[in-house]
């Protein structure tokens, strides 16, 4: 980049001087209120991509049990449900070279592990009212013929899936990290990594012009076609083949009850990750609520139902929440989660193996149970 100045033509020429952002906090906020200046490159459908700001300073927590440890500058998202983490940096400071490279992959590996979709539906909206931007038009931008409560899933499984955009941003983009970036652009097969340069210029009074560069895309071209996002959703048959094909006989008598039982009182919505996955929604108080998903996992190998109390707690408040846990069998490993849950407010996703539940005489029958309850509005039983 160099330092000469570029001009309008309007009655007269003037020239505009490259000027440094005078804080990182002022850098951090027009982004937040202008995200046009990130928008490259298109949607899945051949629209042009448009970003949509999620929260400034998002927590990411390393742990079922604490609340953040770091904290993301932006969190974006588009219209294919596409997470963008956003990392802020002026070039005076030194972290721009090589450190914001291990502070953004940390992000990015909590992120895809601890931000369940009720989190991001919730730090969506209140980001929206914060900013007095009206809910129905930005979600207007984002959902087409989706609910809420499935564009937050499919958010939820890209990041299980590491399908998200890494952007590097500051005034000036120094060789180490373009190097790094495009390196991570050829090794990362579902992610993709860009830096960008934000160029400042400023003129008479209060006019400025900013100037965006993006490094990187080279390096995103030349993927292979293979490596990149599919929309494809697992079906059911996908499930039962590998139920079918992988699982011993108590663990498969589990997950086809559930499916079922999904099928029969739900709705089942096929997961968008390399591993199959589907999770369930359940009509509870006028709304339909995701309540749990199973996850055939391929590296390692291990099949996993969770439990969407986040989305549980945000729909049908934390009272009908803690009931629902109480009603669930005392699997041993289950309850210990379910003793974290209740100390973090209902907010997460506890997981059991398949395994414990197909060795705990009832366990299924006590999960079915417990959702038809949730269904009716019905509390713990005495």
């Amino acid at each position: 980049m160099t330092d000469q100045p570029v001009f309008v033509l309007g009655s007269g020429l003037q020239a505009l001087e490259p000027a440094a952002f005078d804080t990182e906090a002022e850098f951090q906020e027009l982004l937040a209120r202008h995200p046009r200046v990130l928008d490259f490159g298109s949607l899945a459908d051949g629209q042009p991509l448009r970003l949509v700001l999620v929260a400034r300073e998002m927590g990411v927590p390393t742990n079922v049990e604490s609340g953040p440890a770091y904290w993301l500058d932006h969190l974006f998202v588009d219209g294919d449900g596409v997470p963008t983490l956003v990392e802020v940096k002026r070039a005076s400071d030194t972290r721009i070279r090589r450190e914001v490279v291990g502070q953004m992959l940390d992000y990015a590996a909590n992120g895809a592990r601890y931000w369940p979709a009720a989190l991001l539906q919730r730090s969506f909206e209140e980001t929206c009212v914060a900013d007095g931007r009206s809910l129905g038009e930005t979600y207007g931008e984002l959902l087409g013929d989706r609910s809420p409560e499935e564009f937050w899933s499919m958010v939820e499984e890209r990041l299980a899936a590491g399908q998200m955009r890494l952007l590097f941003v500051a005034d000036r983009i120094p060789l180490e990290l373009r190097a790094i970036v495009e390196f991570l652009n050829r090794q990362l097969r579902q992610t993709d990594v860009y830096a960008i340069e934000l160029t400042q210029y400023r003129g008479d009074g209060d006019l400025r012009v900013l100037v965006p560069r993006i490094h990187g895309e080279v390096a995103t071209a030349a993927k292979s076609p293979t490596g990149r996002r599919s929309t494809q959703r697992t079906t059911r048959d996908d499930m039962d083949a590998v139920i079918r094909t992988r699982l011993a006989p108590e663990p498969r008598r589990v997950a086809t009850a559930l499916l079922d039982h999904g099928a029969a009182r739900g709705r089942l919505e096929g997961g968008t990750a390399k591993y199959p996955s589907m999770s369930v929604y359940y009509p509870a108080a006028g709304r339909q609520v995701p309540v749990w998903t199973l996850s055939l996992y391929d590296s390692p190998v291990k099949e996993e139902l969770a439990f969407s109390f986040g989305s549980i707690t945000h729909h049908l408040g934390r009272d009908r929440a803690e009931a629902f846990a109480e009603s669930l069998p005392m699997v041993p490993e289950l309850r210990r989660k379910l003793e974290v849950q209740r100390e973090k407010g209902y907010n997460g996703w506890p997981s059991v193996p398949l395994d414990s539940l197909a060795s705990e005489p009832g366990a299924v029958d006590g999960i079915l149970a417990a959702i038809e309850q949730l269904m009716h509005g019905r509390g713990a039983p005495d």
